[in-house]
């Protein structure tokens, strides 16, 4: 029998303020991959079957590439989100959570700088 209060209990388990940002920011990245998402899809769907430079030239245009940018930057923020809420769900030992965590966020800022990179390359022609 514990004769310990709820609130005793409770104390030193982590603070509660965190989850509520990190739901936010999910709903957020979701709600803006929408219209990115629908404008990617219309977009590929113009000029399907084109070759290199019908895309580098579509992709050259300052809005194509800053859209491009920002669809790619914030689907890995999205992703990288969600798989931190599965992390901290299923992977039970402190070292292992740690390690994915960091692990997951290292890909995801590598993914997203090399994808911009990718993007800027071939919008300025190299």
């Amino acid at each position: 029998m514990d004769l310990r209060s709820p609130l005793g209990r409770a104390r030193g388990l982590g603070s509660a303020k965190s989850g509520v940002e990190h739901f936010w920011l999910q709903r957020v990245t979701a709600i803006g991959l929408v219209p990115l998402a629908a404008w990617f899809a219309f977009s590929i769907a113009r000029i399907g079957g084109a070759d290199y430079d019908a895309v580098r030239l579509w992709l050259s245009a300052p809005v194509n590439a800053s859209l491009m940018i920002l669809a790619v930057v914030t689907a890995v923020w999205h992703g990288v989100l969600g798989v931190q809420v599965v992390i901290e769900d299923y992977v039970h030992g402190h070292t292992s959570m740690w390690i994915g965590l960091i692990a997951t966020r290292m890909l995801g800022a590598f993914l997203a700088t090399a994808m911009t990179v990718s993007i800027l390359k071939i919008a300025l022609g190299g």
